[in-house]
């Protein structure tokens, strides 16, 4: 068993590999690049299995959601075009960890139904594609300059909180009649089935009280929606016959760079005009508003799990994990735009490998050991045509699952935000005009109706503040 009182003050070994190490409660070995610190697999942190066999699975389950996405969306021609959408922004996953942010990267996904129906406001085409990447390289110059300047923190603070639940609303209002006009006409029982089990999973009183007694069921609901994805794969098929059976193909995914930029990137199509640009301002605005919240909990999520350990420092800062969102958004918009964005945590990810960690030192020796694998595994997975066609025809059933546990996470901590009736009345409306007309109108409508229903000058709130002393004084 790992004896942390003899170890302080010395080194501790990283794996196999003594020759480095990093002294009793400071940070693992790194290069330093600029504001980076780069890490590599085997050589600054240990191979994780565990976290290796998780992503395997959890990694193409997701991105087999994106590559659905890919081709309803965008209309990418075909599943093996849209796997190099995947690919590439496999490759994009792999880099915080390996650059010093200590997150298990993902989409911005809270903002995935707003994104979906902006693009609908398009022609399918190239028209949609040049909006997708505008887009894409605003939400990026958004992180650049909110992370580098420390902007984005106030500007989220000066937003009225009524606008940022009636965002949260509006997205998961969005995401619900996502499921209902558009995913549930593909598989109706599997996706009615998956959806409930995930809810059970990650929702439940009843499985969180399960979870709080019993070792082995707080594992199983630490896996998410994991449950739900491994329902459909194999019930969907094999029992109710509402999916095909999976044509198991051996080898390595087929990789088609040379199509994706002369078909998808301004390489090919050329530069998006200005107005894309200008008309997809609201919306970059919105999702970077969203994936702020991610900053917020992914710092919480470290720091809870490093206050177990005391061998390891481990360090989250904000700039840079805005920096290297802003790099993976980069290279998605110029080389495979990507609907669902890119940004600065998965939650579910993160939160396997922090549980891990803070069963110890014998467990993980490393941090960066659970972050970095995890990612890597994603990328070699996607590799891996076995794994890819086995969950292929549930690929669909992902993406229903997707919307239905951001409708309710958006909506039950949009409504948590929210303190008196003027805040709720403001939301709601808010929610069901960006829902419906998308982010341009919802932004404006929401913003009207702070002013008329919810906003105090600054004379009438110094006033409210006097009363009492006035009424105590007479």
């Amino acid at each position: 068993m790992f004896d942390a009182t003899k170890l302080k003050n010395s080194m501790l070994p990283i794996g196999k590999f003594p020759l480095h190490k990093r002294k009793y409660g400071g940070e693992q070995p790194y290069i330093p690049f600029g504001p980076f610190k780069i890490r590599l697999p085997f050589i600054h942190y240990e191979w994780e299995w565990t976290e290796c066999f998780a992503a395997m699975f959890l990694g193409v389950a997701c991105l087999g959601a994106g590559v659905a996405i890919a081709q309803d969306v965008l209309g990418v021609s075909s599943f093996e075009i849209a796997l190099t959408f995947a690919v590439i922004n496999a490759i994009g996953y792999f880099l915080p960890a390996h650059l010093g942010d200590p997150v298990v990267p993902g989409w911005i996904t809270p903002a995935l139904p707003l994104t979906i129906g902006y693009l609908g406001g398009f022609a399918m085409g190239v028209e949609r594609i040049h909006a997708m990447i505008a887009l894409q390289l605003l939400v990026a110059l958004l992180f650049l300059l909110m992370g580098a300047t420390g902007l984005g923190k106030r500007l989220v603070h000066a937003i009225p909180v009524s606008l940022k639940s009636g965002i949260l609303l509006g997205a998961a209002f969005a995401a619900a009649l996502n499921v209902i006009n558009v995913r549930l006409q593909l598989a109706p029982v599997t996706v009615i089935l998956s959806v409930a089990i995930a809810f059970f999973f990650l929702f439940s009183k009843t499985f969180l009280s399960l979870a709080e007694k019993h070792n082995w069921v707080r594992i199983l609901r630490n896996q998410g929606i994991v449950p739900a994805q491994i329902f459909a794969i194999l019930v969907g098929p094999y029992v109710l016959r509402e999916l095909p059976l999976p044509a198991i193909t051996w080898g390595f995914t087929p990789l088609d760079f040379s199509y994706v930029l002369q078909n998808y990137t301004v390489f090919g199509l050329g530069w998006p005009e200005l107005r894309f640009f200008v008309t997809a301002i609201p919306m970059a605005l919105t999702a970077y508003i969203i994936a702020f919240g991610d900053f917020v909990l992914a710092k919480e999520f470290v720091e809870d799990a490093t206050s177990a350990r005391d061998d390891e420092k481990v360090e989250f800062d904000t700039t840079r994990s805005n920096l290297v969102s802003c790099i993976r958004n980069v290279i998605m918009g110029l080389f495979a735009p990507w609907v669902p964005l890119n940004g600065p945590l998965w939650a579910s990810g993160l939160l396997t490998v922090t549980e891990r960690f803070k069963m110890g030192y014998n467990t993980m020796s490393s941090y960066w050991g659970g972050v970095g694998t995890f990612r890597a595994a994603t990328v070699i997975a996607v590799m891996l045509m076995p794994m890819v066609t086995l969950i292929r025809p549930a690929f669909g059933i992902f993406f229903a699952l997707t919307m239905a546990v951001q409708a309710v996470a958006c909506g039950y901590i949009g409504m948590k935000m929210l303190t008196d009736n003027q805040q709720r009345g403001v939301a709601i409306a808010m929610a069901a005009i960006l829902a419906t007309r998308g982010a341009t109108v919802g932004l404006v409508s929401g913003f009207i109706l702070y002013l008329i229903i919810e906003y105090k000058h600054a004379s009438t709130i110094a006033k409210e503040r006097e009363l009492p002393k006035s009424v105590s004084c007479s």
